[in-house]
């Protein structure tokens, strides 16, 4: 299955956000990568600030071109505000609501877990990442993975962190997908009417 294989530091450095987890390298370098990084940057055109904020969300969320832009489709022709949806959609894929209920500590660890048939979805293994996920199903880990060091692990530094759409079960290890969540609720940093005036075009 496809994702993105190249280096994560540069894409981090490049919006300035640490787009695939913690990184040191975004404090001891706080300017974007390449040869000019540094020096001085001639003013965006509104083309290229709505295609940046275009292409953070697609890094956030795991997500290539193609599947961005079906995701776009489907949220255009939903009714309702198109960038809420979006943003909707992304949260309800089976692979970031892993690493919202703290499971796995990224979106790519998440990714791997539902890969390797580690996540069940009401009682059923799915191994499909970008599985979207409907109010009121279940999501779990496998009986015979519970032990598993990463999983373990990423949930004893879980930290409480709640999210409103969400409810977790620690004892177990059961959560439920109560309902799509509201644009306020998500903390990503997405300008998403920016996203949506990209596609306008």
């Amino acid at each position: 299955m496809a994702r993105y294989t190249g280096p994560k530091t540069k894409i981090s450095r490049r919006f300035n956000e640490p787009i695939f987890g913690a990184n040191k390298a975004l404090q001891k370098k706080a300017y974007p990568p390449g040869m000019h990084g540094r020096g001085r940057r001639k003013k965006q055109s509104e083309y290229a600030i709505q295609l940046m904020e275009k292409q953070k969300a697609k890094y956030l969320y795991g997500v290539l071109e193609k599947q961005f832009a079906n995701l776009f489709d489907k949220a255009h022709r939903k009714g309702g505000i198109t960038g809420e949806n979006l943003l909707a959609l992304l949260e309800a894929r089976l692979d970031n609501t892993v690493y919202r209920l703290g499971i796995a500590p990224t979106r790519r660890a998440a990714r791997q877990l539902v890969l390797h048939k580690h996540i069940t979805v009401d009682g059923e293994v799915v191994n499909i990442s970008s599985y979207s996920l409907k109010p009121g199903q279940v999501i779990g880990v496998r009986e015979k993975s519970k032990s598993l060091e990463a999983i373990t692990t990423s949930l004893s530094a879980r930290n409480a962190r709640q999210f409103g759409w969400l409810e977790w079960d620690g004892k177990e290890m059961i959560g439920k997908f109560v309902s799509a969540p509201q644009r306020d609720q998500i903390p990503e940093k997405i300008q998403e009417q920016l996203i949506v005036e990209l596609y306008s075009k």
